[in-house]
């Protein structure tokens, strides 16, 4: 038995790279007979980029960039080949730069993920995949287009630098965009399928995760619906329910409304881009999982993307997960079985602390019922 291993990660706990080594190491524990191959995925969240770096044998570089609170960090990059720039916005916008009490999604900004894709075009690159999963920023990607020269106004033409402030966008000035960027592809990969505005919407959906209070949900949406007003007044794109576009706080929508970027479901361009299907095709068995395998997960999440392709090839997939829902049945066409790693009554924060244990101990368990089918 050839056993592909391709977890996404489990959030606020495991990389991927660290979750797809677990479970090796599990089954590895076991009695089972097996040949086992790690092949962590990303849908665009945390750490995708540095997955492709690796993957796709790429140089991996720093630089400096401001934090979501306008801090100078040091953050970094990879070109691949010497035409294609990769770069994850969490690691200069991402809420793991943030304390909790730092959260502050109405003066958080985007601009050092501006910041590294400013220093990316240094190197001469014509291509740029941006991953935009776990930012800390709900601003409609304000941050990095400032940070490229774009200007947002207001009626008296003074310069508007929060998403707070945007309540009182009256104009965009482009003229000071980066002109290298007119030579420039932008593909942005998404790990939500979320629109920008609405009850599904980044605001209403994600801003509570970054910070935001529920009078500040209400103040955020309507900052976006004056963007994505101003935005199809200025270009004549409508945003406003854009798929994919709510991705990042809606930075996926800016910056296919004023630069004409390209979005596209995460899990599957990183599957394509990767050549997983060559790994598919030497597997007997599939192994995926990440923190919380539910009805979201369906929404293109990396597991999904993983099981679909899987299940076109008639293999069998099992996830593990941090967290089952009550009513698992609409994932049972995808997988054929979802098992939980935590013990029963473990609290949150002990499971985030022990998941790599869990994650092992599981798959032991798991290797150990497969070699009694052998």
């Amino acid at each position: 038995m050839h056993i592909l291993i391709a977890p996404n990660a489990f959030k606020n706990s495991l990389s991927a790279a660290a979750a797809s080594s677990a479970i090796l190491q599990g089954l590895q524990q076991s009695r089972l007979g097996f040949t086992g191959e790690c092949f962590p995925v990303g849908d665009g969240g945390d750490n995708t980029g540095d997955l492709l770096i690796q993957r796709l044998h790429g140089r991996r570089l720093p630089a400096e960039a401001r934090d979501p609170l306008g801090r100078k960090i040091t953050a970094h990059f990879g070109i691949v080949g010497s035409e294609t720039a990769i770069i994850d916005m969490s690691t200069a916008s991402g809420l793991r730069l943030l304390d909790q009490k730092e959260l502050d999604p109405l003066h958080a900004t985007s601009a050092g993920t501006g910041d590294l894709i400013r220093v990316a075009l240094d190197h001469r690159v014509s291509h740029i995949l941006l991953g935009v999963g776990g930012s800390a920023t709900v601003d409609g990607g304000m941050g990095i287009l400032t940070a490229l020269g774009i200007r947002f106004r207001d009626d008296a033409a003074r310069e508007l630098t929060t998403p707070e402030s945007l309540t009182g966008l009256d104009s965009i000035d482009v003229s000071g965009l980066d002109p290298r960027l007119k030579d420039t592809r932008l593909t942005i990969l998404c790990d939500v399928e979320t629109p920008p505005l609405g009850p599904t919407g980044s605001a209403a959906v994600f801003g509570p995760q970054k910070g935001a209070s529920p009078e500040d949900v209400v103040l955020l949406e309507s900052v976006l619906q004056r963007l994505c007003a101003i935005i199809r007044q200025s270009t004549g794109r409508d945003i406003s329910r854009l798929p994919f576009g709510g991705a990042a706080g809606a930075a996926a929508a800016g910056l296919y409304g004023l630069l004409g970027a390209r979005l596209v479901k995460g899990i599957d361009y990183f599957l394509q881009l990767t050549d997983f299907d060559a790994a598919l095709g030497r597997s007997d068995l599939v192994v995926t999982g990440e923190g919380a395998i539910d009805e979201q997960t369906l929404q293109g999440k990396a597991p999904y993307g993983v099981a679909i392709r899987a299940k076109k090839r008639g293999l069998s997939v099992i996830a593990f997960t941090g967290r089952v829902p009550d009513d698992p049945a609409p994932l049972h066409p995808y997988f054929d079985e979802i098992i939980p790693i935590n013990p029963p009554l473990m609290s949150l924060p002990e499971a985030l602390a022990s998941a790599a244990a869990n994650l092992e101990a599981t798959a032991r368990i798991l290797g150990s019922r497969l070699a009694t089918t052998q």
